[in-house]
């Protein structure tokens, strides 16, 4: 038996969603791919994170489609060289982004330039370029999604499989993103149910919580952190997308530059602490890694709605020890995170601590 479930998502801020021509598009991949990512997150809380990864790919592979399990079997025993996936999904629409035309954001400071820089470049640089002699940025793909774009997007789910797709989505509701820079705001979504079986869906779930530490044990994102409380911030109220993304602009600045860089030339004998933040880093490459390594940040910022047609900012730690090709000095990281916790937690950066 399957369970329809139904919800217009929306876009609180722009989405670099790059088809084949690298425009910006609705398509059902991406939100599949988030709804995996989050329901690993979901099945790691049911298991109380002590996961066997084995297993948990075996019932992602059958529950989402798979063409790599080699211990899959029919009803028959045959063994079966891929499945399809049980999870249905559909959007109403697979129109291109509204969004053609860059309007750049407000400037902020950034003390290692010594000059105002666009807030929009700074946590979008990539799908935003600036191109030799301009000012202001531009889209390098043809198109994004707008912010307050929507559609209507449907799926189909095995009743069995219902409360943990329900807490996948919720989770995708309070911190899901979308697209390039998404882990810096952009693409931040929202699911409104359109009917009430949707809406129990979402209903009585909460944030899946572990000791941000005991995160560490894992090279993957399976918890948000927490220490005597959970790590999640939320900004004060901004009128518009634009006024908060300048808000996670100097957040983020902010919890960067703390780190300094010592004097001398780059490349990097060694990994620094603002490398374990996320790399690479402009300028700042460390000979230690490959010149291809990626490390993404494991601090998420996310936009949300308020019911008075503004906006909120949510800031959340998702720790992880990074893969072991980067040779991970635990210590260190664990002193670099203690660090941005106190920076996010300091007056100043007026976030409030929320529990979820």
């Amino acid at each position: 038996m399957m369970k329809k479930l139904e919800y217009t998502v929306r876009f609180i801020t722009p989405a670099f969603l790059g088809n084949a021509e690298q425009a910006g598009q609705w398509r059902t991949p991406p939100f599949k791919a988030l709804l995996r990512q989050w329901w690993r997150v979901a099945y790691a809380a049911d298991h109380n994170f002590d996961v066997d990864i084995a297993d948990m790919r075996q019932e992602e592979g059958l529950l989402f489609g798979h063409a790599w399990l080699e211990s899959d079997h029919d009803d028959k025993g045959n063994k079966v060289a891929a499945r399809k996936s049980q999870v249905r999904m559909r959007l109403d629409r697979w129109g291109i982004g509204k969004l053609i035309r860059w309007q750049g954001l407000p400037s902020v400071l950034h003390p290692e330039v010594h000059q105002a820089v666009g807030s929009d470049l700074y946590l979008g640089y990539g799908p935003l370029t600036l191109p030799r002699g301009e000012r202001q940025p531009k889209l390098k793909a043809k198109a994004a999604i707008q912010a307050g774009e929507s559609a209507r997007i449907s799926l189909a789910v095995p009743d069995d499989n219902e409360s943990r797709i329900g807490r996948a989505l919720w989770l995708m509701h309070h911190y899901g993103t979308l697209g390039g820079r998404s882990r810096n705001g952009w693409g931040s979504l929202s699911l409104e149910p359109e009917n009430e079986e949707s809406k129990k869906a979402l209903e009585g779930h909460s944030a899946p919580l572990q000791k941000w530490t005991m995160c560490l044990n894992t090279d993957w994102p399976c918890a948000i952190g927490q220490d005597e409380r959970a790590l999640i911030w939320q900004t004060q109220m901004s009128n518009d997308w634009k006024d908060l993304m300048k808000k996670l602009a100097e957040i983020k600045i902010g919890l960067r530059t703390q780190f300094r860089f010592p004097n001398d030339r780059p490349p990097h004998r060694a990994p620094l602490s603002r490398h374990w933040l996320s790399y690479p880093i402009t300028r700042h490459q460390t000979s230690a890694w490959d010149g291809s390594a990626r490390l993404p940040n494991a601090l998420r910022f996310k936009a949300r709605p308020t019911v008075d047609g503004k906006v909120i900012g949510v800031v959340v730690h998702v720790p992880h020890l990074p893969p072991a090709a980067f040779q991970p000095d635990r210590r260190t990281i664990e002193n670099v995170w203690q660090r941005v916790h106190a920076f996010l937690d300091d007056p100043g950066q007026q976030l409030t601590r929320i529990p979820e």
